[in-house]
């Protein structure tokens, strides 16, 4: 009997240690993830990780984000960081895609590949795509395309969407660092509260 009790509260313990580890956001995107011109610290992931606790929810953000990164290099790399356990996977890539004027057929299959891998590694994983928009000189249609991806792929895996990630800083020079592109550190703290907003009904 005692070493059934033993065996019992092993199993136990270890049942709790599994309930009990915080949940593993992974932000994979290019130089706005990374926090381009500021430091990791400032960027709006860690503002993310941040606020979470701060509302009592026990989860560690890993930043993944690379400056310069397109959905291509993305799906380049993406086998590398899905070594680790992921339980929501935050994808923000293909704004340099359509900086560059990149063929947006080939985004959105990149991208979509990088959800499939995603979902292979992790199949409860939950995913939310970070939706971005390109400068109107990039012509009407193709903005409208590129705009138009990110519900598409949203609603085609069934992922969460954060219609933009930049509302309410993009196109505010106090909000941005010299470029006009990258928020700088105030510019972050509002990404990070359009997150939340996202993220936080996805881990109760």
């Amino acid at each position: 009997m005692m070493v059934v009790n033993k065996v019992l509260i092993i199993a136990l313990a270890f049942v709790f240690q599994l309930t009990s580890a915080p949940k593993i956001i992974l932000f994979f995107g290019d130089s706005i993830t990374a926090g381009y011109g500021l430091s990791m610290e400032e960027a709006y992931p860690a503002h993310v990780e941040k606020t979470l606790k701060e509302k009592g929810l026990d989860v560690k953000v890993v930043n993944a984000g690379l400056s310069g990164e397109t959905s291509a290099g993305g799906l380049s790399r993406i086998d590398w960081v899905l070594r680790q356990q992921v339980d929501v996977f935050v994808l923000e890539l293909g704004a340099n895609d359509g900086l560059r004027g990149l063929p947006l057929s080939q985004t959105r299959s990149n991208l979509q590949s990088i959800i499939d891998k995603v979902k292979v590694k992790n199949p409860n994983v939950k995913i939310v795509l970070a939706g971005m928009m390109v400068p109107p000189n990039m012509g009407k249609e193709y903005t409208s395309e590129f705009r138009n991806i990110y519900p598409d792929l949203a609603k085609k895996n069934k992922a969460t969407l954060i219609p933009f990630l930049l509302d309410g800083v993009a196109g505010d020079d106090k909000l941005n660092i010299a470029d006009g592109i990258h928020p700088n550190v105030e510019g972050h703290k509002i990404v990070a509260g359009n997150v939340v907003r996202i993220l936080e009904p996805l881990l109760k």
